[in-house]
């Protein structure tokens, strides 16, 4: 991947996270924090990554992606208006009650969408079905997925790595959502979950550690992921919670409120000076 091409992510991400503090605004509630922290690897996944076609978005032989942390839809609903499954103009919409755009993702409403979630812990098991079913019917396709971290305090994310790791899931690569806090702060303060590596490998899962924001070591971890043989993968990410917009940066009270209108501003002109200074459109 050149350096032409990461520009070109890095200005999709920002977009993505413009649609995803949109969304939350104009709902008046969400959860941008883990959102944008998320939007990079989002980004990643459906512009570089997957075999997904918008034109076709149920298409048997896709790849699959399972968004396990359901509340940080607002990030996804921009993945998939960037990427042209679904129209930016309805973004707006998000949350509203004639919507299709929920507060959780909808499998039967969001084109584009693989699995409805929203229950933590649930959404790694569904992608491990899927994962399954592809070694079962002998098809080539690859299943993501996102959790948060306090998301894997649930027990049946741990029930999830032990039948992915039993049944030698190697087309299962999970993403780790590592910005160190939930809705009520610190996740080592909450119940801490480290060490996260140490734990995975107990499971026999193969890990690797990444940087959440950088499209290099993005890439370098799903294409070493794709070449472990008998075992699932996952990535822990560490990201920025909030990751873009400055007063939101490092902020646990961003996990689940909606800015007001200045702050909404402030917000969409830090995202817009970045923009610039990549040389693209707002």
């Amino acid at each position: 991947m050149n350096s032409e091409r990461i520009r070109e992510l890095k200005i999709s991400a920002t977009h993505v996270r413009k649609m995803a503090l949109e969304a939350v605004y104009c709902a008046a509630a969400g959860h941008p924090g883990g959102s944008l922290s998320a939007a990079d690897i989002l980004t990643y996944l459906y512009m570089e990554e997957m075999r997904v076609d918008p034109k076709n978005p149920k298409d048997p032989a896709r790849d699959r992606f399972v968004l396990s942390k359901g509340h940080c839809s607002p990030a996804l609903y921009g993945i998939l208006a960037e990427t042209g499954f679904i129209p930016k103009e309805d973004i707006k919409t998000f949350r509203k009650i004639d919507s299709y755009l929920q507060g959780h993702p909808d499998m039967k409403g969001v084109p584009g969408v693989d699995m409805s979630t929203g229950s933590l812990g649930q959404g790694i098991s569904a992608a491990c079905g899927m994962a399954v079913s592809a070694k079962l019917d002998k098809k080539d396709y690859r299943v993501y997925a996102i959790m948060g971290d306090g998301e894997i305090q649930e027990g049946q994310v741990w029930e999830a790595a032990m039948f992915a790791a039993h049944y030698k899931l190697d087309n299962l690569t999970a993403f780790l959502d590592f910005n160190g806090l939930q809705i009520d702060g610190d996740v080592t303060e909450v119940m801490n979950p480290t060490p996260i590596d140490k734990k995975f490998e107990a499971f026999n899962w193969h890990v690797i550690r990444i940087d959440a924001h950088d499209f290099e070591q993005i890439e370098k971890a799903v294409q070493e992921a794709k070449t472990i043989k008998g075992k699932p993968t996952i990535i822990i990410a560490n990201s920025i919670k909030g990751k873009g917009v400055s007063y939101m940066e490092g902020e646990a009270a961003w996990h689940g409120a909606a800015p007001n209108q200045e702050q909404y501003e402030r917000g969409i002109a830090d995202l817009d000076a970045y923009l610039e200074s990549l040389g693209g459109a707002r």
